[in-house]
């Protein structure tokens, strides 16, 4: 099968939005009114020309900020501009309102309707009073007092209105740092990598249906669910080994000269519900791919293999001993070697050397993170948008063209909607799976009306399904086939995570450069019992970098346009004890994620965090934000002396920059106040870009969902094999231990397919 090597081509557009009626054209106004009360207009006295729509900016609060800017920024504005940027006002911009509808479309219906009902409340004089003490609706309230409202929520007695006042921030937030253009020519961040040179596409030679009432069947060897890292592994081995095998995903493949794509056409055609998917309780925020190659395709390249006293607690406590075998151990080696996995080549951006020279300062272990990229250097720090010079050995530049080469066919657009059994009452043999696959348009592309487009029913006959579709979709997938076992959909694992900022004299560009090529494991083990962080860099594109940053101001977030470009954001990772659980939603068949960090997790996360912002300072960071909810920066006063490492001790000596940070009593006094407020959820700023756990892996049926082989107990020719599968968490990446999995698993399928 060929592969062919195309210039940068526009990426596909965004979908028709979809239908908006499930709120009033009052509702909707009044959602606009938070969202720019959240991010307002601002202007001085001396320059505000509404004061309905303005909020007035004291001048000595102006210049204040404005000498911050000279002091802190690189490429300074001119005050005009300056004053431009504060002035901006989100809903008159259209690409604006139109992210905001759009990812509000992706909610459940329940969660529209509470938001609806919120909403309402706020048009009425009897509810206004009551949320905001005034009786006025909220919309015909001047902006300066919808600012002062929503400010207030976020101390409010009632959970919802804190709630409330997190989401339109974040929701303001995303789509700000999304779409507006004053930004983008502010910070200079481009869509397109510096020295961009696309890589081949590869031709997979879909499956192409005609129109037709009648469902359109395919017998084949064997079907997998997922093309993700754990799909595209089982497709090559058992291709390879001679079986007819049939990868069919929901998700739509996209070349290389279509990647990265824009922040926006990236939400919806790579990410799952626009890029964000909430848990029920609004306390964590998940990411998950939702194309071809799956979560493989928006990887990180970070590619660890699964730590010993990970797989020594499976195989003992969870009565796995596999995980502790050499068969194990090639698996492991085998994909990293397919994907040229290396850390020898890495060349460290500047938020990942902050962590491994800070680390090494004060005494902490760091190391560097092996990469996917087939020992290349790969300096992008856009794979999250998708990796356009095919560097990345993700699912769709390794694994599946193997598969392709070894006759393995493929359906794009096929959205499974159950397992067929052999007895629909029994469920004991699987004999295929039944969906819906949609066409691409006329044009080629994905973002034609469905109506537009062929939409087929398909059967899928085989002697062996196995589900790769994730820990949110593999046991939705289940539980919508019949099986009834229990323990489907709980022991969700998500490694929650809080974020820290620092902002540098130096002019970083943060989105160039390997997303996470280091990482510290001084407080991976904080229990004794194999839980803890890990601290690490994280994606510096605007809307993952800025969407959740919990601003103590509408200001301080103004003023994140100018200071991003000096910015590096970090991740406290944590390998989490409790688990959560996924249901399926009634209406539209889709997961619900319910999950709210514990107690014992959070207080992990929560040194982690301490730990970064003591990295940072080592680094020289002029500015420290934790994420935590309403907590003012920590602006640094003290730095080393010209010519040395710290500051002078007093006698004629120099102090270590540790020694500095032992010494400055306002950042211990900060740090303090970390820990005071905390992060306690759903306040806490959580997020989440690995799930884990939903059909674990178990030595008994009363305890998990898929046998030692990978089999689901109790149905044969039925197995899952993805991250679901893990007994617990993995405390690192999932995405090596995923595919070391299934390699196993695929080859005990080869194994019963011989009979």
């Amino acid at each position: 099968m060929a592969e062919t090597v195309e210039p940068k081509s526009p990426p596909p557009k965004l979908s028709a939005l979809p239908p908006t009626d499930y709120f009033t054209q009052t509702q909707w106004a009044i959602l606009f009114a938070l969202l720019d009360a959240s991010l307002p207009s601002l202007a001085t006295k001396s320059s505000i020309k509404d004061r309905k729509t303005q909020v007035e900016l004291p001048d000595a609060t102006f210049d204040k900020a404005y000498a911050r800017v000279k002091e802190v920024c690189v490429d300074v504005p001119s005050e005009d501009v300056f004053r431009e940027l504060l002035a901006d006002r989100c809903s008159t911009d259209p690409e604006f309102i139109d992210n905001c509808k759009r990812f509000i479309s992706g909610f459940p219906v329940d969660h529209k309707k509470a938001l609806g009902d919120a909403l309402h409340k706020l048009s009425t004089r009897v509810g206004a009073w009551f949320l905001t003490g005034y009786c006025t609706p909220y919309h015909q309230l001047p902006v300066h007092v919808q600012e002062k409202i929503i400010l207030s929520w976020r101390q409010s007695w009632i959970p919802q209105l804190r709630v409330l006042a997190k989401t339109v921030q974040q929701m303001a937030q995303k789509a700000y740092f999304q779409t507006n253009p004053l930004f983008k020519k502010l910070s200079t961040y481009d869509d397109v990598p510096r020295n961009y040179e696309p890589g081949a596409a590869f031709d997979f030679r879909f499956l192409q249906f005609a129109a037709g009432s009648a469902a359109e069947t395919i017998e084949t060897d064997v079907v997998i669910v997922g093309s993700g890292p754990g799909g595209s592994v089982c497709a090559r081995t058992l291709a390879e080994a001679g079986y007819a095998v049939h990868v069919v995903d929901k998700g739509y493949y996209f070349p290389p000269s279509q990647l990265p794509m824009p922040q926006p056409e990236a939400c919806e055609h790579l990410f799952e519900q626009q890029g964000v998917v909430t848990s029920e309780d609004k306390s964590a925020s998940l990411v998950m791919g939702t194309c071809w190659g799956g979560s493989g395709t928006i990887n990180w390249s970070v590619s660890l293999q699964t730590q010993q006293y990970v797989r020594e607690e499976w195989a003992t406590k969870d009565g796995l001993p596999f995980f502790t075998s050499d068969r194990f151990q090639e698996c492991l080696d085998r994909v990293c070697g397919a994907m040229g996995v290396s850390g020898d080549q890495c060349r460290h951006n500047h938020g990942n050397r902050v962590l491994l020279e800070s680390a090494e300062k004060l005494g902490w272990e760091a190391k560097v993170a092996p990469q996917n990229t087939g020992g290349k250097e790969h300096y992008c720090g856009q794979c999250h948008l998708g990796c356009g010079s095919n560097e990345k050995m993700g699912p769709v530049v390794s694994y599946l063209p193997a598969a392709a080469r070894a006759g393995a066919k493929f359906i794009e657009g096929f959205e499974v909607e159950r397992v067929v059994f052999e007895d629909e009452e029994t469920r004991e043999k699987a004999v295929g799976v039944v969906g819906r696959w949609v066409s691409r348009d006329a044009n080629g592309s994905v973002e034609g009306p469905l109506e537009e487009r062929v939409t087929r029913r398909v059967m899928i006959k085989a002697k062996k399904v196995i589900v790769s579709s994730g820990s949110l979709w593999s046991p939705v997938i289940l539980k919508k086939s019949g099986l009834e076992n229990p323990n489907i959909g709980k022991n969700l694992h998500i490694h929650p995570c809080n974020f820290l900022a620092a902002s540098f004299k130096e002019d970083v560009k943060p989105w160039e450069g390997g997303i996470i090529t280091s990482y510290c494991t001084q407080f991976e083990n904080l229990d004794n019992q194999g839980h803890g962080t890990k601290l690490e860099p994280t994606c510096m594109v605007p809307y993952a970098a800025l969407a959740s940053f919990p601003f103590a101001s509408p200001l301080d977030a103004k003023l994140a346009s100018l200071k991003y470009r000096h910015m590096n954001s970090f991740i406290s990772l944590t390998r989490d004890r409790d688990s959560g659980y996924v249901t399926v939603d009634e209406c539209t068949g889709r997961p619900r994620v319910h999950y709210t960090p514990s107690a014992f997790d959070a207080a992990h996360t929560l040194e982690g965090v301490v730990g970064l912002a003591k990295l940072c300072y080592v680094a020289g960071a002029v500015e420290i934000y934790a994420f935590v909810p309403w907590l003012e920066p920590f602006v640094r006063t003290t730095f080393p002396a010209a010519g040395g490492d710290g500051d002078g001790d007093g006698k004629g000596g120099q102090l270590s920059a540790t020694e500095l940070m032992d010494r400055d009593e306002e950042f211990a006094a900060w740090l303090g106040k970390v820990r005071e407020l905390g992060n306690r959820p759903p306040l806490g700023v959580w997020t989440s870009a690995h799930q884990m756990g939903t059909c674990r892996m178990s030595s008994r049926e009363d305890e998990g969902v898929v046998d030692p082989r990978g089999r689901v107990w109790g149905c044969e020719g039925l197995y899952v094999a993805d991250a679901s599968t893990f007994p617990s968490a993995s405390g690192v990446n999932p995405m090596v231990t995923n595919m070391a999995i299934a390699d196993y698993i695929a080859g005990n399928v080869v194994e019963d397919l011989k009979g």
